[in-house]
């Protein structure tokens, strides 16, 4: 573990340099006409993402022999591991068999084993039950999308019963947050949170803070399951496959590209392109959403050439909400890198005029596929009527919930544990105030104050009011983001000594609270800059929220940007700073002391600004700041927190390092806990 999260910060600061150095050459172009309005970040997002698919595009084109595809290969599945988080080490499996279940030319079995220690994973192996067909069998895992059944739901264990019926055995089990292994219980465990996609993104919000990604638990669990396959002497452990649909083929895209024991695969409903996934229903749940995975050139057609040239079959429909150009685009752009390594009839592609999900031609498609490449025998495969099992029925767990199970951990379970581990990491890198500055510049993306001067500064007017004047300023970023600013000032014109106070809030320069205002400030004599930092004021967004709206209002473009490798912490915390130097220059006083002032979701951006750049600020005021990310890993129910989320900043450091590392230069008022 201390290993890869070494990797995570080399990653991040190979990013972090390669994106501050090359920014104002590639997006000046591209942001310069950009105007104040509720879709600046979305056409600074897009501008952003066009640039990675045109560096992608190149990058495949000179994709050419066989060494440079392998090469290719490894740089992909290195980066995807370490994005993951790494993987845990290989512990008991403890299986237990619960129970079976007999039908006409197959069996169930049900059965219980743990992925980590306490990890506990509910499933369900159809195994042939003909003299049609001799163990050892070969295996096929089957990974559930969002149905909140997950293994009893009616397409995926009928493609179960499918593929038992024609000599393959098929184990499904449920993923994390689904099925018998919900994550929010009451106590006599009743599920509490039955929306799964919210399920795996609440977790998810963890996962990030520690540097991994909540689609960790769902791989590892299917690489231990195959552990499990080999280990039965009725299975082929040399002939294993893996099918699912939507998250089910996210989860076998995944599977498929990292685990060189899968030999042929089929992903359903899922495969498309974030070209135009991000524009039309934009970005999913948080396992679909690899940290950096645009700004490293990680693209939905990779999953599918990551092991080419593995037998895949794309199992798509008509009128999917996965774009069904998309897919097709990503099918040829592997199929073109097939036919480079001599193996073009290893992929293809099956599509039905439907919507969304498994229907029986796929299912049919699927198994047939499973069937030619493990089993050897190329046959027609035809669904009859298949007897479905009831849902509680197929429980492998006594009660239907593994967490009622004695000793049974849960997934935030895990990541306090791991967070706890991570503590005495943290402590040597907050040692020093070098050490403590370099990582956050690292792992938040903040540039130094010399690089953040603004590229334009335009003054637009003036009012003058009866104890003050204010003045409207437009600045643009050196990465091309529009911050509309409003400079007040005391009449009389405030001597410098008195300071220059940064103002930001969640509605931008006009914003206020009960405990502070601009003016309050201005006042007490200072000179205050009230900045409209990206995604707030005149550039907040009027609907970029996310598939939930428990995320926040911009929860869409938090995760493209999560996506290109950049929090908004560190970006609003950028603009802190370039606020900082403009006001610099428009006071003409090199040596007035700062000030910051952030409210809300703006005092952690605040509170990084400052703790980059100490000299700079001589106090920060910090209002309704989160208290912790530990806080924020323990709680089951964050609220409005993506906003808040720095990819691995628990790998360095943890709020209190910062406010500890400011001293008394910081009042902090109203810190805001998360709910149990």
């Amino acid at each position: 573990m201390q290993r890869i999260l070494s990797l995570g910060l080399t990653m991040a600061l190979t990013l972090f340099l390669a994106d501050t150095t090359s920014v104002a050459q590639d997006l000046t172009a591209d942001t310069s006409r950009l105007e104040p309005s509720s879709k600046v970040m979305e056409q600074w997002l897009q501008s952003q993402t066009q640039k990675r698919f045109s560096n992608w595009n190149a990058d495949f084109e000179n994709r050419k022999t066989p060494e440079q595809i392998a090469a290719y290969q490894k740089r992909q599945r290195e980066f995807f591991v370490e994005q993951l988080g790494g993987f845990p080490q290989r512990t008991p499996l403890n299986p237990k068999m619960t129970g079976t279940i007999q039908r006409e030319g197959y069996r169930v079995e049900k059965v219980l084993f743990e992925s980590q220690p306490g990890l506990v994973v509910s499933s369900a192996l159809f195994l042939p039950d003909s003299s049609e067909y001799k163990a050892p069998y070969p295996g096929v895992l089957v990974v559930c999308g969002h149905s909140a059944q997950a293994k009893a739901y009616s397409a995926y264990q009928t493609a179960c019963a499918l593929a038992a019926k024609n000599g393959l055995a098929a184990f499904i089990i449920d993923p994390i947050c689904q099925g018998e292994r919900y994550q929010h219980l009451t106590a006599d465990g009743k599920v509490e949170l039955t929306s799964t996609t919210a399920g795996h993104s609440l977790l998810g919000v963890g996962c990030m803070l520690l540097g991994q990604n909540v689609g960790r638990f769902e791989i590892w669990d299917g690489m231990r399951a195959i552990d499990y396959l080999q280990s039965r002497e009725d299975i082929d452990g040399t002939k294993i496959g893996c099918m699912g649909n939507s998250g089910g083929g996210t989860q076998t895209s995944y599977l498929m590209a990292l685990d060189d024991r899968i030999v042929a695969a089929s992903p359903a409903c899922y495969i498309t392109s974030f070209s135009k996934l991000l524009n039309t229903i934009g970005p999913q749940d948080a396992e679909q959403n690899i940290h950096a995975q645009l700004a490293f050139g990680m693209d939905h057609a990779d999953y599918l050439m990551m092991r080419a040239p593995t037998p895949i079959l794309i199992c798509c429909s008509t009128r999917d909400f996965f774009d069904i150009e998309g897919t097709w685009d990503s099918f040829r752009r592997a199929k073109r890198l097939y036919e480079r390594l001599g193996y073009p009839e290893r992929i293809s592609l099956v599509e039905t005029d439907n919507q969304h999900g498994w229907h029986q031609p796929l299912r049919e498609a699927a198994v047939q596929w499973m069937v030619r490449w493990l089993a050897g025998r190329d046959i027609t495969v035809t669904e009859d009527d298949i007897k479905l099992i009831d849902e509680q029925d197929l429980w492998a767990s006594p009660q239907g919930q593994v967490l009622m199970m004695p000793g049974a951990k849960s997934g935030f379970d895990l990541n306090v544990e791991t967070n706890q581990r991570l503590k005495a990491q943290r402590e040597q890198i907050c040692a020093t105030p070098e050490s403590l500055i370099a990582h956050v510049r690292q792992v938040a993306g903040i540039p130094t104050f010399d690089k953040l001067t603004p590229t334009s500064m335009k003054r637009l007017g003036m009012e003058q009011e009866e104890d003050y004047s204010v003045a409207r300023w437009m600045l643009q970023t050196p990465d091309g983001i529009p911050l509309p600013v409003n400079l007040y000032r005391p009449t009389g014109d405030a001597p410098p000594k008195a300071g220059i106070t940064i103002f930001v809030h969640p509605a931008g320069k006009k914003g206020h609270s009960e405990t502070m205002t601009p003016l309050d400030w201005v006042k007490q004599g200072h000179i205050v800059l009230a900045v409209d930092v990206r995604g707030t004021g005149e550039t907040q967004p009027e609907n970029a929220v996310w598939y939930d709206p428990r995320f926040g209002k911009d929860g869409k473009h938090l995760v493209t940007a999560y996506l290109l490798g950049k929090s908004y912490v560190g970006m609003r915390a950028a603009d802190i700073l370039t606020a900082g130097n403009a006001a610099i220059e428009m006071v003409d006083a090199a040596n007035v002391p700062l000030r910051l002032v952030g409210s809300g979701e703006m005092a952690l951006p605040a509170l990084h600004a400052a703790a980059v750049e100490p000299k700079r600020f001589e106090h920060v005021h910090l209002d309704g700041c989160l208290e912790s990310w530990t806080a924020l890993v323990r709680g089951k129910y964050s609220k409005d927190q993506l906003v808040n989320v720095v990819h691995g900043g628990l790998t360095a450091y943890d709020i209190p390092d910062l406010v500890d590392h400011l001293g008394d230069k910081v009042e902090w008022t109203n810190p805001k806990g998360i709910l149990p």
